[in-house]
Formats: structure tokens, sequence, C-alpha cells
């Protein structure tokens, strides 16, 4: 510090405090963002909310397990596990909620996590780690492949995929005018 002291003693100048809204030309260094306060980022908050299930969406669930035998027998291994289970280390501590073996429940859902308006359509990968997040059932993957490949925004909106042909060398014209070539251009918007 002394020495930092020695070399600045050589010059004569005075520091003085500038506030920010008064420093229009402030550099990066004193605006880092990892600087900047901490606050709630309000549509985030909003979105994260509106995606879990709703209270009604479980109480359905809860009622079509007593006609679910697949689901009342993991319910019911999930609430005593075994020691075999415990060893293995199944429960991996995140609470999901085991859907039953009903169609219209599992379309109910998979549509709010891929088509509601707060979902966006994501693609196959990212609905498939959105739902298993908190729910499960059995061939989800699949059921989800499905689903999305059957959606007909994601299919419009999807770009195509166009298979090119390999690159070959054209032979070289011996005369002139005898090789001509013109490139075609498709899907253009008409001109006003």
């Amino acid at each position: 510090m002394a020495r930092w002291l020695s070399l600045f003693a050589e010059y004569d100048f005075r520091v003085e405090y500038k506030p920010g809204r008064l420093n229009v030309v402030a550099d990066a260094l004193s605006r880092r963002p990892d600087y900047a306060v901490n606050t709630a980022d309000a549509n985030r908050i909003g979105v994260e909310s509106v995606s879990a299930p709703s209270s009604t969406l479980i109480d359905d669930v809860k009622a079509a397990y007593a006609s679910d035998a697949d689901a009342k027998q993991l319910l019911s291994y999930a609430s005593a596990p075994s020691d075999e289970a415990r060893r293995n280390a199944v429960d991996d501590d995140v609470n999901r909620i085991v859907m039953p073996n009903d169609y219209d429940l599992r379309m109910r859902i998979t549509y709010e996590y891929h088509d509601a308006p707060t979902a966006g359509h994501p693609g196959r990968e990212k609905t498939y780690l959105l739902l298993t997040r908190d729910v499960y059932w059995n061939h989800q993957y699949k059921w989800v492949r499905k689903y999305v490949r059957a959606c007909e925004v994601c299919q419009r909106v999807k770009p195509a995929a166009f298979s090119q042909a390999p690159l070959q060398s054209l032979p070289t014209p011996s005369e002139c005018w005898q090789s001509i070539s013109m490139d075609f251009v498709f899907g253009l918007p008409p001109d006003s």
C-alpha cells in the first residue's frame, strides 16, 4: 500500500464521487452485470407458477388411481419401500406424480406442457424433460414422441429436411454455349 501511495504522491489530483445517474459515460467495469441488484423477473415467476399441475388435475389423477391396478401397485411400493429398494437407491428424492393409465389425463397433462401458451411448443426432448420433472408413467418417452410428431403446429413450423444431391463436377465444355446453367429459387413471397 505504501508503494502505491508513494507512486500517486507524485501527481496532483483530487478524487470526487459522481453518482451513477449523473455519470452518463460510465465505463464497462463500473456497470458489470454481476454487480446488479438481483430482482425477480415477473414474467418468469408467472410462467413457473402456471406450468405446475393444477389442483383439479391432481384431484382427477387421484380419482383415476381407483381404476388402475398398476398405479395402485406402484404407489403401495413407493409408500413402503423394501430394503432392496433402499439399498439400490431407487428413490432419487424427487417428488413426481404417478399418472394412471388414463388416456384423457395423459393427453391433458401433455397438452399443458406442450401446447399451452406458456409452454410454447417445445420440441420432443424439451417436452419430455419438462414432463419427467413433475410426472411419471410407463413408456413416457414414446408417448411424448408420438404426441409431438402429431402436433399440427409443430409440423407447420418445423423446417423441412431437404436432402442434397452429392456434389459432382461438370465436364469441361469444348466450345462456347455448349453448357448453360440456371439456378431456380422457389418459395419467395410475391413482390408488390
